[in-house]
């Protein structure tokens, strides 16, 4: 939808409106079922507010929907820095700062099966939307003259990966480099069709995830955050990838 193979889940401020929402509720209330649902609230509204500013200016051009992203990441950062200033210094903001660097320790079966239908039907609905994101690549006008309603496959693509990401942050906090690195894999595997694309990124990333989280459990005697595992490796790894990925891109 971006044309641009290196956009990353962030790109609308998903992550950090949903790190900010899930600070609020550490902050303000005890319950981990408040805190997961901070985390949701916060990423729908920052993306809302992201593609809010897009339409502010009455743009149809990506550029703008990205800009607002951008200004929606920065406001719920600074948000969220502010969050941290004001939490208690010796129980509030290390439980933050822990969560914020990535962990499966306090996702359970319960949550997992709260959760996992809307992830999958949000997965699913951007595989059928595959067809119409491979027109789109070739720009909005090319799509348009194919037949594909542009705003409304664009509004639906927003939903369905909004949701997506918010619920994964809910269950596990801040995991880098998965949703970067997952999909050039995938793309190098499956070839570019979005509709092959999108499912075998899904797939893969949560093998990704599963690895490193058996890292992080077995490296030290205490569990390692998987945000530092998946940062360490994801570099190297994405280095390794990095020359055939434009063979991945051009196909």
């Amino acid at each position: 939808m971006f044309a641009n193979p290196l956009v990353s889940p962030g790109i609308l401020g998903v992550l950090s409106g949903a790190s900010f929402g899930a600070a609020l509720a550490m902050v303000l209330a005890t319950s981990w079922t408040l805190v997961q649902f901070g985390a949701v609230a916060g990423g729908l509204a920052a993306v809302a507010i992201g593609v809010g500013i897009g339409r502010l200016f009455g743009s149809r051009a990506v550029v703008m929907l990205v800009l607002g992203g951008i200004f929606s990441g920065a406001l719920f950062s600074g948000l969220l820095a502010l969050v941290k200033y004001l939490a208690d210094p010796y129980q509030q903001l290390p439980a933050i700062v822990y969560w914020l660097m990535g962990s499966l320790g306090q996702a359970g079966l319960g949550d997992l099966a709260r959760y996992a239908p809307f992830i999958l039907a949000a997965v699913l609905g951007l595989a059928l939307l595959g067809r119409a994101l491979d027109a789109l690549a070739a720009g909005n006008d090319e799509a348009a003259s194919l037949g594909v309603p542009v705003r409304a496959v664009r509004a639906g693509v927003i939903v369905c990966a909004t949701v997506a990401s918010a619920l994964t942050v809910a269950l596990a906090g801040m995991i880098g480099w998965i949703g970067l690195l997952a999909p050039h894999i995938a793309r190098l595997l499956v070839g570019p069709l979005n509709r092959y694309l999108i499912p075998a990124s899904a797939i893969l990333g949560g093998l990704f995830l599963l690895a490193a989280d058996l890292v992080a459990r077995s490296l030290a005697d205490t569990e390692l955050p998987i945000g530092v595992v998946t940062e360490l490796v994801g570099l190297p790894v994405f280095l390794l990838v990095l020359r055939n990925v434009r063979r991945g891109w051009a196909t």
